[in-house]
């Protein structure tokens, strides 16, 4: 992440040590950076000057994990908990630039849950992840009470009028999934969905005049999960992506992708880019990575089309508002996997419900990681292995559910695409 490209290697190579880099050439110039606070005239360094820009982001996001660590039912590290299991490991190409949360407790009512992956790029893309991260829960959590209340006392004197319902994405099982809805979906899906574009939007707004945190060239995906009862709300940005382990009319676990990774292919994503100036086109020696560039620069190249930060492409069609997609929870669903793209580049969905319905809960999301760790190798000897975060929100009480041993359905996967995304 970062690297300039190399006129000297060869074809092949050039191809395994590029692959799936967010950025591929040189980063932009940047102007010097402003002046410090006043605050930070505090922390001086061995020479009496000021710390530098880096270490007082490194401070400050240390205070902050200080701070939401005492938080009770909030995890960020490898862990297993009452409702999830989450597991990161850093791959081969420096810091790990993935973050993930678990927020058990969360919002108004006890039985909300709230799971988050975060997967950062860029040469402070790990910062910007943590602080996506901790920020952006806060966020929500204080616009979604906010926007309860308003609710209540909309409902109170009879002008609720609830705005339509996003639904999830892969077309075969659609139909099935939105029509379970019920009423209730309309108690909590706008008031989350309203909650999550004002949350994003403000991240993103704070991120841009951080003091210690360079986005101009650096930025993060997020995918964002909240549950309470059987309502799911999930939002969305970036290629990171969450799927759905439910059972189909025959008793096996299949595959059903909740959210739409924000590729610069997609149609209405490249217009957006192109109307706004910015250029979409793939490096030669990449065909199927499309990326995203600066109208007159060969920079930054990145592969995504909606991401925090990253604020050289801001005007050029880049954008951090979330899709928002409403699921109401049936008694065929097991369980929902979030991760980043260091996960789904080398599994299917179908080989991810698989494992995590044949693995210990408590070792679900350690087991996807290890798996995708070990397919990196095989699928991709001469690239490096990429970071990868991985949370699994279960469903179902450990006492409605079997810790192994489902039936699989081995079918191919048919997501987005029809296609595997094992190859990817």
């Amino acid at each position: 992440m970062g690297s300039c490209l190399s006129a000297e290697a060869s074809r092949g190579d050039e191809v395994g040590r590029l692959h799936r880099h967010r950025y591929q050439s040189c980063p932009l110039p940047t102007l010097d950076p402003p002046a410090p606070p006043p605050s930070t005239l505090l922390q001086l360094g061995a020479a009496g000057a000021p710390a530098p820009k880096g270490k007082m982001a490194e401070m400050e996001e240390a205070k902050m994990e200080m701070r939401l660590h005492r938080v009770p039912g909030r995890f960020f590290l490898n862990a297993s908990t009452h409702s999830a299991s989450l597991f990161s490991k850093q791959g081969k190409k420096g810091i790990n630039q993935d973050a993930m949360l678990v927020w058990e407790n969360f919002g108004l009512k006890g039985d909300a849950v709230l799971c988050g992956v975060f997967d950062g790029h860029g040469p402070n893309g790990h910062m910007v992840a943590k602080q996506v991260r901790d920020s952006l829960p806060l966020k929500l959590k204080a616009h979604w009470e906010l926007n309860s209340c308003r609710t209540e006392c909309s409902n109170a004197s009879g002008n609720f009028n609830p705005t339509g319902i996003s639904e999830p994405i892969n077309g075969k099982h659609k139909n099935n999934i939105s029509q379970n809805c019920g009423e209730k979906r309309y108690d909590v899906f706008p008031t989350l969905k309203e909650s999550f574009l004002k949350a994003f939007k403000l991240v993103d707004k704070e991120l841009k005049v951080h003091p210690y945190i360079d986005c101009v060239n650096s930025g993060s995906t997020a995918v964002t999960i909240v549950k309470q009862g059987q309502d799911l709300v999930i939002g969305n940005v970036g290629d990171s992506r969450a799927v759905l382990g439910t059972r189909d009319t025959y008793g096996s676990v299949i595959a059903v992708q909740l959210t739409e990774d924000h590729k610069p292919t997609l149609p209405r994503e490249a217009e957006r880019i192109r109307l706004c100036k910015g250029r979409v086109f793939a490096l030669p020696g990449e065909a199927h990575v499309a990326r995203v560039w600066l109208p007159n620069s060969y920079s930054p190249g990145l592969a995504m089309a909606r991401a925090f930060g990253d604020f050289c492409l801001k005007d050029f069609g880049l954008i951090s508002v979330p899709e928002v997609f409403y699921h109401r929870i049936t008694e065929e669903d097991e369980f929902v996997v979030l991760a980043s793209d260091g996960l789904w580049d080398v599994l299917s969905n179908e080989e991810v419900v698989r494992i995590v319905a044949s693995a210990p809960r408590s070792r679900a999301a350690q087991t996807l990681v290890d798996t995708a760790a070990r397919a990196w190798k095989t699928k991709f000897p001469a690239a490096k292995v990429d970071d990868c975060a991985v949370v699994c929100l279960f469903l179902r009480s450990r006492s409605e559910g079997n810790d192994a041993h489902s039936s699989i359905d081995t079918q191919p996967s048919t997501d987005l695409t029809g296609t595997s995304k094992s190859g990817q």
